[in-house]
């Protein structure tokens, strides 16, 4: 059953994923052109940026619903710091091929941007929404406080009574 949930949340991921990327890549060609004058790199930062906040509503309402344990604003704050190292894998990716390898073609930046780059940070963000931010995983079942009575004349003081006792059992039905 739990292979099953994290398929279903990976499929989910890579649905909100898909659909930022294509705010990502569309924003991202649309301001690198020379005529908005911005270049490749503030291109990046803006069409990361944007798409991003489209991630983190998805994530928080849809493929993560069942991890969130904080504030919407402090998960935002840790969700962009995520991403953040997630845009510098990308902006790492693009600076390579663009300033060090001279590859500077719409078709280079693209790849190196929103292909590699965005096919690492993926991997990357997905591992720290996982275990970082939302924290889903296997929920530990509440352990079992049974009562115990003691009957007239059998307990400590020869009296009634009862008292708990923590068993450190499952309660029934959990696995």
């Amino acid at each position: 059953m739990r292979l099953r949930k994290e398929a279903e949340r990976v499929a989910k991921f890579s649905v909100v994923g898909g659909i930022a990327f294509v705010v990502d890549f569309t924003l991202f060609n649309v301001l690198r052109l020379e005529a908005v004058g911005i270049g490749p790199m503030w291109a990046k930062i803006i069409s990361v940026t944007v798409a991003t906040t489209v991630s983190w509503i998805g994530s928080r309402y849809w493929t993560f619903k069942d991890g969130r344990n904080r504030s919407a604003g402090k998960e935002a704050m840790w969700f962009f710091l995520v991403n953040a190292g997630g845009l510098l894998i990308a902006m790492a990716c693009l600076w390579f091929s663009h300033y060090v390898l001279g590859l500077r073609s719409a078709l280079a930046d693209n790849i190196s941007a929103n292909v590699i780059g965005v096919g690492l940070g993926n991997i990357f963000r997905y591992l720290m929404y996982r275990s970082v931010i939302y924290r889903v995983g296997p929920r530990r079942p509440a352990r079992r406080r049974e009562v115990l009575r003691f009957e007239e004349g059998t307990g400590a003081a020869g009296g009634t009574g009862s008292t708990a006792v923590d068993t450190g059992t499952e309660p029934d039905g959990a696995h």
